[in-house]
């Protein structure tokens, strides 16, 4: 089977954290709208019934999977990319779903007023709320992950072998680190077990190969993170 994966085609964005752990597990999996195009994305996005909010989605065997969480959790249950007790898929999907209320206050950064606005027509807003994030919320989101990690005790998040958690806290990191470079800086003395994470995903072939090849987008300032030297700060 190949998946047919819908997202912007220029951006890493929400879409990653569904390329990554494909990527890593070896599923073949088309990236839809850079082959065909925003314009036919629009239109699949748009068929009833059950039409998504917004990609990334997945088109498979005549349904349509979107919300990052939902799709992953639906990915490791039929790929092996969970673990296998209801209980342990469960715990999985709280920490993808925590991931994701992290990276809503990412986005919120850069556009704290309006998402509609640029972020030249919301910079004092910005700059007051970045300050807020990088000094109280992030050192709590990612203390958090710490502490988990370390309840766990094993080289991965959650089990012992990688998980679609693991690639989306690579992910995390990486994204961090080109959006708040000097803030991250400080941060990585207080986070090891996160970092060592983060390293291990990168090692993994498939996502090794990802990385080197054309198919990984780079970090750019039109996606979910953003690298101003503005609202930046150690």
């Amino acid at each position: 089977m190949i998946y047919d994966l819908w997202y912007w085609p220029t951006i890493q964005g929400r879409g990653e954290f569904i390329r990554l752990p494909m990527e890593a597990a070896g599923i073949d999996y088309r990236d839809c709208a850079r082959i065909e195009g925003v314009e036919a994305m629009q239109r699949h996005l748009a068929r009833q019934p059950r039409a998504p909010f917004a990609p990334p989605f997945l088109e498979l065997e005549g349904m349509r999977l979107a919300q990052v969480a939902n799709i992953l959790q639906y990915l490791g249950e039929r790929h092996g990319l969970a673990l296998s007790s209801i209980r342990d898929r469960q715990w999985a999907n709280q920490w993808q779903l925590t991931i994701a209320d992290l990276i809503a206050e990412v986005h919120a950064v850069h556009h704290p007023v309006a998402m509609s606005a640029y972020y030249d027509e919301q910079r004092p807003e910005s700059a007051r709320a970045a300050q807020q994030f990088l000094q109280e919320r992030l050192p709590k989101y990612l203390g958090y992950f710490e502490t988990l990690i370390g309840e766990h005790g094993g080289a991965w998040a959650i089990d012992h072998r990688w998980t679609y958690v693991d690639t989306s806290l690579f992910q995390l990191v990486e994204g961090l680190r080109y959006a708040f470079p000097q803030r991250m800086a400080t941060l990585t003395g207080d986070i090891p077990r996160l970092i060592d994470i983060r390293d291990r995903v990168a090692e993994l072939p498939g996502i090794a190969a990802y990385l080197a090849s054309d198919r990984r987008i780079a970090f750019n300032t039109d996606g979910i993170f953003r690298h101003y030297t503005e609202l930046d700060a150690d």
